[in-house]
């Protein structure tokens, strides 16, 4: 196994050995964006040369060894990659707690035993982040409201009032 970084000196002389020599490369500590020279490898543009294919690597063919593979790792917590690289990659979050453990394994006890609990349950927390996305437009729409208001006559605005009366009523129904 090949384990390097693309701040490495010469990581893709690395990249191209182990590519041809069929090992398997991880390269650690991959940030938000991924060196454009692996685009190829990540989307699998391999061309059939003879009895192989080779992919090509910055401005070098590289024939590929049957036995080579591609990990790439990150230590970003919650990493967003462009949909194109989420496509053509699995990603795995290794990243787990123990009460993170006990809920995944509660859920399927319970969707086992009683399912419409379950569905309950789903139907709930699906409400919960509608209410989230709701109360942050709110607030959003308030401050847009309260910044556009002149101060002089802030007090005899009653469009902004009424807002602010709804976005309180809303809140509190939301809380409840």
């Amino acid at each position: 196994m090949i384990a390097l970084q693309l701040s490495q000196k010469q990581w893709l002389k690395r990249v191209e050995m182990a590519v041809s020599e069929g090992h398997v490369l991880m390269i650690e500590s991959i940030g938000q964006e991924i060196d454009a020279i692996l685009d190829p490898l990540l989307s699998k543009q391999f061309v059939k040369k003879g009895r192989g294919f080779s992919v090509r690597l910055g401005s070098e063919d590289v024939e590929i060894a049957s036995s080579f593979k591609l990990y790439l790792q990150t230590k970003l917590i919650n990493p967003h990659y462009k949909p194109e690289t989420a496509a053509q990659c699995t990603i795995i979050n290794f990243i787990v707690t123990e009460s993170g453990l006990e809920d995944q394994l509660l859920a399927m006890v319970v969707k086992v035993e009683k399912p419409d609990l379950e569905q309950t349950k789903e139907d709930l927390v699906s409400r919960q982040n509608e209410f989230q996305i709701t109360l942050a437009g709110l607030e959003s729409g308030l401050l847009q409201q309260l910044s556009d208001a002149d101060p002089d006559t802030i007090l005899q605005n009653t469009a902004l009032i009424e807002s602010l009366e709804v976005t309180k009523k809303t809140s509190t129904e939301i809380k409840e």
